[in-house]
């Protein structure tokens, strides 16, 4: 593939975000009317949800350094810098425990999220593949290959192939999607569709690091791997309490 014809395009990147929004809105939707769940405050938590994770994924990468000093002003930050898809799933995720706290709802809501998430990213991610930095060089002659002019916006190498990492991404996302679509009455304890939806993308997320474009900063991991290296221990122990529907429970979740 020559070139990206919409490199550092802000406006096409939004598009797609925002179709990914939206669309994941049209699932969430969906699962609420099916389950029969007639409670106005899921509108309120899911609101609440996108709006802190929009918000984290630009706050998110702000502190980069210990010294807050040599931190970016976050009035600057929060125009001009980088947006992290792991902080705002992060600050999303609290959000939905703000959302909750505010309307005193109490039902767990983690089967609804999982596929309009899934979903949500994997349209989003095409926004990412048509203007940002693909990733790091394939060393064969296959890939992304920037000309010049793109380079000069996004940096990176001009006139090598470099991995395409988001369609990577793209393709788990849609995998996951169907997965979790097919299985979402399949897991008896509700919640936990979606603790196997975290913990999925946790893993391919931190091996895909590897040909991501992301700055290296200790031991050749990039901060999304450290982040990622923190959580994963939690993750693990919430997998292995994960109850598996036999064919007499299929069906019987209620959330």
């Amino acid at each position: 593939m020559i070139g990206l014809p919409f490199a550092g395009n802000a406006l096409v990147h939004g598009l797609f975000m925002g179709l990914g929004i939206l669309a994941g809105l049209g699932v969430f939707g969906y699962e609420v009317r099916r389950r029969r769940l007639h409670d106005d405050r899921l509108w309120v938590i899911a609101g609440v949800s996108v709006a802190l994770g929009a918000m984290g994924s630009r706050l998110g990468t702000w502190f980069q350094f210990i010294d807050p000093r040599q931190n970016e002003p976050i009035e600057l930050w929060w125009t001009d810098g980088n947006r992290s898809v792991l902080a705002g799933l992060f600050f999303a995720w609290i959000g939905v425990y703000l959302g909750k706290l505010i309307t005193g709802y109490r039902s767990s809501t983690g089967d609804l999220f999982a596929p309009a998430v899934a979903l949500a990213m994997a349209i989003g991610r095409v926004g990412c593949l048509l203007t940002e930095l693909p990733g790091q060089p394939t060393g064969a002659n296959w890939g992304i290959v920037l000309t010049p002019q793109q380079t000069a916006i996004l940096g990176g190498p001009a006139g090598v192939g470099l991995h395409p990492s988001f369609a990577y991404e793209i393709v788990f996302q849609v995998i996951a999607f169907g997965w979790l679509w097919l299985n979402r009455d399949r897991l008896p304890r509700s919640g936990d569709l979606f603790i196997c939806y975290v913990a999925g993308y946790a893993l391919f997320r931190f091996g895909v690091e590897f040909v991501r474009a992301n700055e290296q900063v200790w031991f050749g991991l990039t901060r999304p791997q450290w982040f990622l290296l923190a959580g994963l221990p939690l993750l693990a122990f919430r997998v292995t309490r994960i109850q598996w529907a036999t064919p007499a429970t299929i069906g019987g979740s209620d959330d």
